[in-house]
């Protein structure tokens, strides 16, 4: 064991707010664990489980640093692994963003189009929400990433996805897969994929039956 390494088990875990306390094994005193303290994890801390960490100080407070999960380390890749990955994780989110847009985009084109003389301006709404709301829920993704990381006060999982049903979830979407953030909770994921899906739905029924819905 290197020296300063210390480990406890961690006995309080807010999941939604990214924190804890571990119990440290002389129980002299319980230690502040923020999740971006956690390195090389292949799942998120669980209430039990045996935390490595090193001691740090921020404002005058204790808290873990460096630290890593018993049995849940990420093994080492080779360079020719990790060059692979980096290359999918580089391509992904143009090809996944393709392939979740393309019905939406091509939704609100054709209602633009088909309501141009029913409803104008409004006929432009559907495009102008997807671009506008989802520019601020990737701001809003990036600014609650920064404030996990300095342990500020979080912006809620339900404001979040009340965005991205308003039709920022293709902001939401690159923001995971650019920002690391909230892609890995699953709780977090089937919502969103719920909110994906609903508008997907919602632009095949248009496109499918949009004389019958304007007549």
């Amino acid at each position: 064991m290197k020296s300063g390494l210390r480990s406890g088990r961690l006995i309080k875990w807010k999941d939604d707010q990214g924190f804890g306390f571990i119990q440290s094994v002389d129980g002299s005193q319980d230690v502040f664990l923020h999740i971006s303290e956690i390195k090389d994890s292949n799942r998120r801390p669980q209430i039990g489980d045996t935390i490595y960490y090193y001691v740090g100080a921020k404002n005058g407070k204790i808290h873990a640093s460096n630290a890593f999960i018993l049995g849940a380390r990420n093994k080492e890749k080779s360079s020719n692994q990790k060059s692979v990955s980096n290359n999918v994780s580089f391509s992904f989110p143009f090809i996944g963003t393709c392939l979740i847009s393309i019905l939406p985009l091509l939704g609100s084109i054709h209602f633009a189009w088909r309501t141009a003389t029913i409803l104008p301006p409004t006929n432009l709404i559907p495009l102008i929400l997807y671009a506008g709301i989802s520019r601020i829920t990737f701001t809003l993704y990036a600014d609650d990433k920064y404030r996990a990381e300095q342990g500020q006060w979080r912006t809620s999982e339900a404001t979040l996805h009340l965005f991205e049903l308003m039709g920022g979830w293709l902001g939401g979407f690159i923001a995971q897969q650019q920002l690391h953030h909230k892609n890995r909770k699953n709780s977090y994921q089937v919502v969103f994929w719920a909110i994906v899906i609903i508008h997907q739905i919602g632009w095949l029924t248009w496109l499918l039956f949009h004389k019958a819905i304007i007549g």
